[in-house]
């Protein structure tokens, strides 16, 4: 970058220093390293500093302790040193390995290596810090993007990194001038002009007190002019100060800081403001009388320039106002931006800095709602030099991620640094909670950042014992205590229930039944559905209540075709009422009830009681067959705890299930494929109930029943 600084009075040092023959490459060692439209200008730098002589330290040229990304691969050690039983591997819950504490385990040092399941973003990672590409990562939070892009700045080379330096301008105040130079050397060039500024003061201070004490002197031989001659000493002594203001203002200004960088620089800018951004400029309340601050000691740079070469990181992009964002976009593009004010209170009216050099990698992150708030320019941007990746939430449970979770674990004690290391049954009691909180058979969750709560929880508790280790009893006791919101919530509305005798779990009742939901992600409860046949006052219809939302209303008028087809009733004159018992005030959203609203209605319609002690969850086709829903666990759970004895689910999420211990003795479970199978384990009466059913039967669909569900099961339904 270069840019013209011309000062009126360089230090004088700096024309002795260097010889006149080395003026061309001391010119091209200050512009450093420029973007391709800065080459295209004609813009200048001409600064004369006392340090251009001095070369890098060999500390700065000595780049062999940062590994190149040529040295890295896909394949990542999982436990160096530590022995693996391959023999029993498969069936063992630390995939054979054989250790007595994490403390056996040893963590990688570099964060590329530390990274888990996330195989695809990682390799794009390694590419694109080769290939220096722009990457945007999508995914749920919690799972691994920030740790990614910090990954990105330890591949990045560190010799390209510079130093930049604001100079005051002597012709036009409100733009400084900008000047880059290699990393290292800016802080050198800094205490130069310090020095030469202190010695230029320490002259003018000298000549100043001659002048004041020949002035007093010649006042005390005049008596008539002592109160004339302290009066001048006064104003020879003001104007000095004010014109040694001149002096300080030489004194360039360091922004970026380079020289105790070790890798590439990373800038996290989640939830920035423009100016903490894009950069600023301070206010200055004395604007006048020779006491403001010069303008070029008031610029602020912005993550974008602190960046430069290397990784700038901007989390949830979505929340960036649409002005930022289009400033973003252009320093992308140009690889430059001037710094200015960009709020009220600063003093960006005026001051306008020569553009800043900002040549970083872009790493956006955010969930899928991130992209509709996104400027579609910015994203092109991103896209067209770049890559976009999802991030998975769940993988594959193999052996080989299992010994992964073990050093998971071995990760986080050692990052906290006051965790005592987890025990081998402590470590398999974490990697099945992983397992449970994946939601599918066969898989592990990707969301660390809970599960790493869930260590540092338990960790917590055997520091507070002051154990050497930390023991499965630890962990489930973190389980308890590290309870959502939701969760909690749940629990306490079951508990209530119960002491106003809402919840109903034996017995039959026509009409009513026991549905489940969740709350947020993790958390299950028991949902009563009511339903009720009255005369129609018009044409008959389907009335529900309890604040449906838009997916729950579709699968009541789902529920209806197929009342319609079954029933011996004319529904024209009559109409169904449909209650969610305190469904809250969120509502019902998803339609996981279909079963439970089929049920109730055709039980009221019927007249057959439905059996309380029967809960159940499961969407519903219309053609009668039973698909399946996320969040299975969860939901058996909450059954259990309000008790229930028996739960019906879709047979399609069978392979879902992976309650706790203590639940699996209390209810049986009960997997459904169609709703005449749902009537038969929901409905009491056995006369008249099997009579419905053996209709049933005969006009509901089978869409499902040649292996379509199977597939279906294979899916990873959002909770509902």
């Amino acid at each position: 970058m270069s840019n013209d600084t011309n000062v009126d009075d360089p230090p004088e040092d700096a024309s002795e220093t260097a010889p006149d023959g080395d003026a061309p490459a001391e010119q091209s060692e200050r512009q450093g390293d420029r973007s391709p439209p800065e080459e295209d200008g004609d813009r200048r730098t001409d600064v004369d500093d006392p340090i251009d002589e001095f070369e890098p330290s060999p500390d700065e040229e000595d780049g062999d302790d940062i590994e190149t990304v040529e040295d890295l691969g896909s394949t990542v050690e999982v436990d160096p040193g530590v022995e693996v039983d391959e023999d029993i591997a498969e069936d063992d819950l630390l995939g054979g390995l054989k250790i007595d504490s994490t403390a056996d385990i040893e963590v990688p040092d570099r964060l590329v290596d530390q990274v888990i399941g996330q195989d695809e973003a990682r390799d794009i990672i390694i590419k694109a810090a080769k290939q220096r590409r722009h990457v945007m990562m999508i995914g749920s939070p919690g799972t691994g993007k920030s740790m990614l892009a910090k990954a990105m700045s330890q591949l990045l080379p560190k010799e390209d990194l510079q130093d930049v330096l604001v100079y005051h301008n002597p012709d036009d105040g409100n733009e400084p001038k900008v000047r880059t130079v290699p990393a290292g050397k800016g802080e050198q060039i800094i205490d130069a002009h310090k020095e030469e500024a202190r010695k230029r003061n320490q002259m003018r201070s000298i000549l100043m007190w001659i002048i004041i004490a020949v002035v007093i002197g010649y006042a005390i031989l005049s008596p008539a002019s002592i109160l004339l001659g302290v009066l001048a000493a006064g104003i020879i002594w003001l104007i000095f100060r004010y014109t040694s203001r001149g002096t300080d203002a030489m004194v360039p200004n360091m922004i970026v800081n380079n020289g105790d960088q070790r890798v590439a620089p990373f800038e996290d800018a989640t939830g920035a403001h423009a100016g903490a951004l894009l950069g600023d400029v301070r206010h200055d309340p004395f604007q006048s009388g020779g006491m403001e601050t010069p303008s070029h000691d008031r610029v602020e740079p912005g993550s974008i320039h602190k960046s430069n070469k290397g990784v700038l990181f901007v989390d949830e992009i979505n929340t960036l106002d649409i002005r930022t964002q289009q400033k973003l976009m252009t320093a992308i593009q140009e690889g430059e931006f001037a710094i200015t004010g960009q709020s009220e209170r600063s003093s960006g009216a005026m001051v306008q800095t020569e553009p800043v050099p900002c040549d970083f990698i872009m790493v956006a992150a955010g969930n899928l709602d991130a992209m509709e708030n996104m400027h579609p320019a910015l994203r092109n941007r991103i896209k067209g030099y770049g890559y976009e990746v999802y991030m998975d939430d769940t993988i594959e449970d193999t052996p080989e991620m299992r010994r992964k979770y073990a050093r998971f674990i071995a990760q986080e004690v050692e990052r906290d640094g006051r965790l005592p290391h987890f025990t081998d049954d402590a470590v398999e009691e974490l990697i099945l909670e992983a397992k449970r909180r994946s939601g599918r058979k066969n898989h592990l969750t990707l969301l660390f950042r809970s599960l790493g709560g869930l260590v540092r929880v338990a960790g917590d508790i055997a520091r507070a014992e002051d154990r050497e280790n930390t023991t499965r009893d630890d962990v489930l006791q973190a389980k308890r205590r590290s309870r959502s919101i939701e969760q909690q919530l749940a629990d306490d509305y079951i508990e209530r229930r119960k002491d106003y005798e809402l919840q109903v779990n034996e017995g039959g009742v026509e009409g009513r039944v026991n549905g489940l939901a969740v709350m947020g992600e993790d958390s299950g409860i028991m949902l009563p559905v009511m339903a009720e046949i009255a005369p129609a006052q018009g044409g008959g219809q389907v009335i529900a209540t309890g604040k449906l939302q838009e997916m729950a209303e579709e699968s009541v008028q789902n529920v209806s075709a197929i009342i319609k087809k079954f029933s011996d009733v004319d529904l024209s004159e009559k109409d169904i009422h449909i209650q969610f018992v305190q469904a809250g005030q969120q509502g019902v959203d998803g339609d996981s009830a279909s079963i439970t609203v089929a049920t109730a209605v055709i039980s009221a319609l019927e007249n057959i009681p439905v059996d309380q002690s029967v809960a159940m969850t499961g969407s519903l086709s219309v053609r009668g067959d039973v698909l399946p829903v996320g969040g299975v666990t969860h939901k058996i759970e909450a059954a259990a705890k309000a008790g229930c004895s028996k739960i019906i689910i879709p047979k399609a999420n069978e392979q879902d299930v992976m309650i706790e211990e203590e639940y699996e003795e209390m209810v049986e479970i009960i997997p459904c494929s169609n709703i005449s199978e749902v009537l038969d384990v929901a409905l009491m009466g056995e006369p008249k109930k099997d009579s419905l059913v053996d209709r049933l039967k005969s006009i509901t669909g089978t869409a499902f029943d040649q292996g379509s569900v199977s597939s279906a099961g294979g899916s990873n339904p959002s909770p509902q």
